[in-house]
């Protein structure tokens, strides 16, 4: 069967990792956004807090409603909530990143009308991302709200746009020096706020940066943006299939739509039941891109169909019902990514949800 094997293990050691090179008072916010980067939100969150993590994030509301749903309690955040999700978020308890004085402005209005007193949020900052957040200059709007809001700053991010980039790197600097001017003021304005800059590559490539706490995500799920640092991390998914046709090919048949692949000898080539509609994209054949059966590689032939492809076994001995691999612990996501010149973020989190997980504790 295809199957998206996750094993939590795995997700525990590369939290293990990660903490030991933080201060022992860092916080770690636990970035479970786009189904956990496509993993499966509910067991791994629930993973990371039986694992004492006490701080979730998210991207949107209904993907912290989804883990409210789950029986999920923790404290959990909301990188880009839209002011028509507002009421949604105050009734399952979630906590907003607020990222401008305008969508403050109307958060702050809609907890007002609802009467709730210190209601906690964070702010974002954008230090050179140019993505979302307070613009550097709104710094002075921000302490102006102090004595006249119903809300409390839990705490105040920015997000680094090249935290893997080799050091020295100048615009990270620059952004690291840009949050340091905007934390002072700020800092002594709301003394019980954090602050908190670092993202997974930053943890690694930045500890001395690390402030009140970090944003992990991808690091959870075993990457790091760098040879050195993924090879201290294990993948948590791994992603398999079967065999469930072989047909024999002459010289000059061709396979799939479009007669895209011509076969240039006799062969042999196994149909496998995964396609693009599981998040295995058309950028994959021609070429780019292989499965593993017995140890050996089949390289994916003709186009990636939206239910199934088709890869080459003329060299390999194998049969119906066979296992594949397509990667895991021991053939690698990243090497798989970069053949078809994308990165494994894209890869993790466009796997659909018709692949089954299946959890391993």
């Amino acid at each position: 069967m295809t199957a998206l094997d996750l094993h939590l293990t795995h997700l525990a050691h590369n939290l293990s990792v990660i903490r030991a090179k933080l201060k022992e008072d860092t916080r770690i916010i636990g970035v479970v956004k786009a189904n956990a980067y496509g993993q499966g939100v509910v067991p791994i969150a629930k993973k990371l807090v039986d694992e004492g993590v006490t701080y979730l994030a998210v991207a949107y509301v209904s993907e912290g409603i989804e883990l409210r749903a789950a029986g999920i309690r923790c404290r959990i955040m909301v990188f880009y909530p839209q002011p028509e999700n507002f009421s949604a978020l105050l009734h399952h308890c979630l906590e907003p990143a607020l990222y401008s004085p305008s969508v403050w402005t109307q958060f702050s209005k809609i907890v007002q009308q609802n009467r709730i007193p210190d209601y906690p949020v964070h702010v974002k900052f954008n230090t050179g991302l140019n993505r979302i957040g307070f613009a550097p200059e709104d710094v002075n709007w921000l302490l102006e709200q102090q004595q006249n809001t119903s809300l409390e700053i839990v705490s105040i991010y920015s997000h680094l746009a090249a935290s893997e980039e080799p050091k020295p790197h100048s615009p990270t600097r620059l952004q690291w020096k840009q949050f340091e001017k905007i934390k002072a003021p700020l800092a002594a304005a709301y003394p019980k706020a954090w602050f908190h800059l670092l993202n997974t590559s930053g943890v690694f490539n930045y500890p001395e940066w690390q402030m009140d706490a970090v944003r992990v995500g991808i690091g959870l799920y075993g990457y790091a943006n760098h040879p050195e640092w993924d090879c201290q991390l294990k993948s948590v998914a791994a992603l398999r299939a079967t065999i469930i046709q072989i047909h024999p090919l002459e010289k000059g048949d061709y396979v799939g739509y479009n007669h895209a692949w011509q076969a240039t000898k006799k062969g042999l080539v196994a149909c496998l039941p995964i396609g693009h509609a599981d998040g295995i994209g058309r950028q994959f054949g021609h070429g780019k891109g292989s499965v593993w059966i017995h140890g050996q590689q089949a390289p994916i032939v003709g186009n990636v169909c939206m239910d199934m492809l088709m890869v080459d076994v003329t060299h390999i001995d194998c049969q119906p019902g066979d296992p594949v691999i397509f990667f895991n612990a021991d053939h690698n996501l990243i090497e798989w990514a970069q053949t078809a010149n994308t990165i494994p973020y894209e890869l993790l989190t466009g796997l659909s949800n018709r692949i089954p997980r299946q959890i391993h504790s």
